[in-house]
Formats: C-alpha cells, structure tokens, sequence
C-alpha cells in the first residue's frame, strides 16, 4: 500500500492538502518531521499516513484524554486498529489494551507523556517494534508556550532509552519563532524536514467588542445564530456557572464545563455538546484541545485569554470544516485584572526552578500586554494576529470587524504629547490608571494622596472620553512610545522614542472609527453571515439544501445507534459533495470527498438508497421539513428502529 492508497482507502481523499505531502515523504523516507500547520489543516494525516504504509507500531505523544478519544474512534471507524492508554482505563483495561499491543494488534497508539518511562509502558515499548514516534501538541514542549507541560520533556529520555531509534515527528498549530527552536531541540529532532504552512484561516472571521454588558451582548448574538453549535470561553468558573445558568435560563440548549466538575460530569458534558444535544458550550480553558468537532460555527470569549497562542488556539476551534464561522472576543477592563493574577500566582511551573519561573513570569506578562493591544487595535485583527506569529500579509483582509468598519484618520499629537508629559512630569512612577485620571482631573483618594493634582497636566485632557484616552495610551505602547515594567506593578516608562513627540514634535496620526447610525453597524460586524450549507467551498441551491438536511439526518440516526458523534460517520463537508455527485453506484460514491472503502462498506449503499430515495420523490412544492420524501423501507432494519424511536 502506499500513501495515495492508503489516503483514498481509510479516509476518503484523492490529493493531499497544502504542507502534508511533504512531511509524509519526510517521514517515509525517515527523516524526522516539524509541521506547523494550522488548526483544521489536517495535521494528524501527516502521522496516520505513514503509519499504515510502514505497517509497524506508531506511538501518538498526546497531551489530552479528549483529544486522544476522539482520533482514536476516527480511526476505528475508518477500519484502522488504534487503542488509547491513558488514566481513563480501569487497571484491567490497560493491561488488557498493552497486552493486545505488544501482540501487534494496533497500528497506532496514543499514549500520554507522563505515561512514557511507567515500569510496564517501557517494558512493552523496549520489547515492540516502534517505527515511528509522533508528538502532537509539540508546543507543550517549551516552557515558553502557552501550554508547557513538564511531562514533554521526558520524550526524549525515552526515545534514548529505545533499542532502536524510531523517526521522530512533531506537530502544532501555535508557536512563534522561539517555540519552534525549542521543539527541534528539546525533542532532539535531527536535520528534520520543517513545513509551515502558515497559520492563517482563511474562513474566520475576527471582532472585538467592548459592551457594557456582555451577557446582553452574547443573548443578542446567540439570538441571531439561533441552531448554530458554538463554545462560549470564560476566564473563570464561577463565569461559567453564571453565563450557563442564565442562558439555559432564557431557554438556550447550553452545558458547561470546567475543571471544578466531575470527571463523569466533564465526559456526560462533553459528550452532549460533541452529539448536538446541547450545542451551545461554556466553559474555562480546561475544554477543547483535541475536540474535533467539525461544525462549530462560532467561538465566543466572554473575557479576553491571557495570551494570542491560547486565543488563536481556542478562537481556531470554530470553522473546521472550511465552512464560514465567527470568533467573537467580548473585551473588558477586568479582563487583564483577573489574568494578571493569573500569572502573579500560576502553580503550574513549579518544576522550574526561580529564576526560570520568574522569566516564565515575566513572559507571561509581556504576551498579556500584547493580547490588550490586539483588543484595542484599528488594524486589521487577522493580520495583528499572523504579525504575531511571524508572517505579514497586506494589512487588510475584508473578513474582522476593524476592516468592516469605517475609520477616519485623526490627529492626535496633542493627546499624545500630555500623556507623555505627564509620565515625565511624575518621574515614571505610577501606572495607566494614574496617568489617565490624572489628565481627565480625577478627583481621587488615590490622586491626592499622591499629589497628581499638582502634575502641570492634571486636567489637561478633561473634555477627552476616557475611551479616546485608553485608545491612545495603548497605541503610544503598541509603537513603543511608551512601556510598561514587567514586574509586580506595571509602570509607565517613557523609551527612547518618546522625544520624538516630546522634543522632534512627531505627529502622530490614528485610525478612529466613525460614529455609526444603528442600521450601519448592524451592517457591519453584528451582522449574522450568511453561511452556505456546504463546507469547503461548496454551494448548494434548494433542491440540494433539501438532500443535504435528509442526509444529515440519516447521518444523526446511524450516529446514535452506534454511539459516535456524527462527523465520524461523515462530516458536513462530505454529505455536501454527496448532494452534488449525486452517487448512482458504489463506484460513483467513492468519488465523493471523505468516503473511503472502508466506509463505503459500512455505510455507503444506505447513503445511495437515502440519495435515489430523495431523488424519485422530490417535488418542487414541498416545504423545507421534508423527511417525508424519502422512502426509509429501504434503509437498514437498526437504523429504521431508532428514527420511529424519535
């Protein structure tokens, strides 16, 4: 078999996309592997691919339960043997599961890292014949990434310790420049075959909003994408509990998830939310890494993330089936408050010894200030993001709310120049908030016990909106004009670019955006985007429409019956390719995008029936409910059984 065959047979595809050909043929030819690939970009067929062409034992490096669950039941449902061992297993069942291994039962298994030097894992790992090691979440190596864990640096003790040295590939979604190097080093990957395909998804949609209230605001917008699955992120627990219960409330179908539930309630939750039963998900940052659940259509943060890595990464869980999706971020104040005490008592590290805990710190803080920026920016937001990342586009990308809005350029050299004054004045001693305050002419305890009254700009800037003054503060630290100490209090500090303005009477021009009537900013980023039924580019008229609802609930009642979520069976993006083919015949059927052999033997003549069915008994006339235009006799007994149940 080889790789074409192999893509083909147990997934369905004809081509490779962008940036896993080249990794494949790294790993075939056994060169150690680095893909930076983005979210949805289909990382984990540049491992599974080579994995069933060379035939031996792969070790998937994974760092979450959830994440190894679900690629485990695709592969298992695609006809490829995998297995997971992981803390889920009763004793028994891992026994069990090692031992089925070291027969040779499984082509690929999942293993979290912490597991890699356990007495029994090495004593199977020592004796099987492990031909290739994959590392998903390679990022969690670093302790500069968002989601280090101590557990990845024993990778490479243990690929040591192997009698034989396996190519060794790793895979990530975010990571800067810095990152990267510790991946090749850290893992010890050798002269490695390096893709990067760039982490722009083209499909998102970006906006920030800054409501004065943000559960009005998520209502409004939930009311508009009535149906939609989508997963609402929040800083902390008690959000959590609060947005869910207000929401169920006011009648949304919404569960919750944190990391303060129970295991069993954390799985019942998760798995609601992946069979649509509740299609609405709250949670913290503790759910979604490796949730695959390909028809999100929109992420929302109730509260602004510590960092861009953990935004973009959570942000990318919208849209992977290449259909349109949102990421909405609902931005305020509190927001930094509550992340900065975050940093200031992070637990996670305490490996690390001080000093290196305390530049972890330090880095935190500074990724902080630059997620704040990212809320306050008139750029375009997508390419803030990939500046981030270290990719520059053309500064305008038609898809976030700041390229849809309309800005006017405005002189704010003055605004500037007393800010920057009143730094100097008080001799770069306190934070924003002073600063501010003092030049709007607060009247504060604060204000008075440190005699800002008395700075020459105390009031200077009074008829100023103290959003205007926010907005220029963070543009004069955005262009370095001004920065903030990375310690326990963020002072204001002028740099060497300040004297332009002070001194050289620099101008400095912003982007504002215009008053808006009501008409035209609904026109703009509130606005519901019209979505096409069909992901990847595919567009459907009415008949088609029709079909794809009639397959997706044949695709839900044989989902049910087998007790997987409904993209194992077929994603959205398939039933859509279905409904243009047409498929007349097995080898019609196989034409279609994500239909393999496998697959087509399981499912593929109820699909064909569903689809002649719907064909002899389509009438223009009919409404859009029409079920009833398919003829189910024809349909496999089980499956007939659960749709009377409904």
């Amino acid at each position: 078999m080889d790789k074409y065959e192999a893509l083909k047979q147990y997934f369905g595809y004809d081509s490779f996309r962008e940036g896993q050909e080249s990794l494949i043929d790294g790993i075939l030819a056994g060169r150690d592997t680095l893909g930076i690939m983005p979210t949805g970009a289909g990382k984990s067929i540049c491992y599974q691919v080579p994995a069933l062409v060379m035939g031996k034992i792969t070790l998937v490096i994974s760092p979450l339960i959830s994440l190894m669950k679900d690629q485990v039941s695709a592969l298992n449902q695609a006809g490829v043997h995998a297995a997971y061992l992981n803390s889920s297993l009763t004793f028994s069942q891992y026994r069990k599961a090692l031992q089925y291994a070291a027969q040779g039962r499984y082509t690929l298994i999942y293993v979290a890292p912490e597991r890699l030097l356990t007495e029994d894992f090495l004593q199977f790992a020592l004796h099987a014949p492990i031909e290739l090691v994959a590392v998903d979440e390679a990022h969690c190596v670093s302790q500069w990434g968002q989601d280090f864990r101590p557990g990845y640096l024993k990778i490479a003790e243990f690929i040591d310790r192997l009698p034989k040295r396996p190519v060794v590939s790793a895979f990530t979604a975010t990571a800067t420049k810095e990152v990267r190097e510790d991946i090749v080093d850290l893992l010890q990957l050798r002269d490695p075959v390096i893709s990067t395909t760039g982490f722009d998804r083209p499909n998102l949609y970006f906006a920030v909003q800054s409501p004065k209230d943000k559960y009005a605001a998520t209502k409004k917008y939930l009311d508009l994408h009535e149906g939609e699955s989508g997963i609402i992120y929040c800083l902390t627990r008690k959000v959590v509990e609060d947005v869910c219960a207000r929401l169920r409330n006011d009648g949304f179908p919404a569960t919750r998830y944190h990391a303060g539930l129970s295991d069993e309630e954390r799985r019942q939750n998760q798995d609601d939310f992946i069979y649509d039963r509740y299609p609405i998900m709250v949670a913290t940052n503790a759910f979604g890494m490796g949730i695959d659940k390909s028809n999100v259509r929109f992420v929302v943060h109730y509260n602004m993330p510590k960092n861009m890595e953990s935004y973009y990464q959570e942000a990318g869980r919208a849209g992977r089936d290449g259909q349109p999706a949102q990421c909405i971020l609902l931005y305020g104040g509190q927001d930094v408050v509550t992340n900065q005490f975050f940093i200031d008592h992070n637990t996670e590290n305490e490996e690390l010894d001080a000093m290196t805990r305390q530049l972890v710190q330090e880095r935190d803080r500074q990724r902080l200030r630059k997620m704040t920026f990212y809320c306050f920016t008139n750029e375009c937001l997508r390419d803030y993001i990939l500046r981030y990342f270290g990719e520059y586009g053309p500064n305008y990308c038609g898809n976030c709310s700041n390229c849809l809005s309309q800005f006017e350029e405005t002189d704010v050299t003055d605004i500037a120049r007393k800010l920057l004054g009143c730094v100097r004045q008080c001799r770069q001693r306190y934070g924003t908030n002073v600063i501010i305050d003092t030049v709007r002419g607060a009247n504060t305890a604060k204000i008075r016990q440190y005699r800002m009254d008395e700075n020459p700009y105390y009031a200077s800037l009074a008829r100023v909106p103290v959003h205007r003054l926010r907005q220029v503060m963070n543009y004069l630290m955005l262009n370095e004009y001004l920065a903030v100490t990375q310690d326990d209090y963020a002072i204001v500090k002028l740099t060497e670019k300040s004297g332009q303005i002070l001194e050289d009477g620099e101008q400095i021009i912003m982007k504002m955006a215009k008053e808006q009537e009501p008409s035209e900013k609904k026109n703009a980023a509130g606005k519901k985007q019209k979505t096409s039924r069909a992901p990847g580019g595919f567009t459907l008229d009415e008949e088609e429409e029709k079909l794809f609802e009639t397959l997706r609930s044949l695709r839900g009642r044989i989902a049910r019956t087998e007790g997987v979520p409904p993209y194992i069976v077929f994603s959205d993006k398939t039933l859509a390719h279905m409904c243009i083919v047409r498929p007349a015949d097995r080898e019609q059927m196989l034409t279609v995008s994500g239909v393999g052999t496998f697959k087509y033997e399981k499912y593929g003549e109820q699909f064909l029936r569903a689809v002649r069915d719907f064909g002899r008994n389509y009438r223009k006339d009919e409404g859009p409910d029409s079920l009833g235009a398919v003829d189910f006799s024809s349909l496999d007994y089980d499956v007939l059984q659960d749709y009377e149940k409904d």
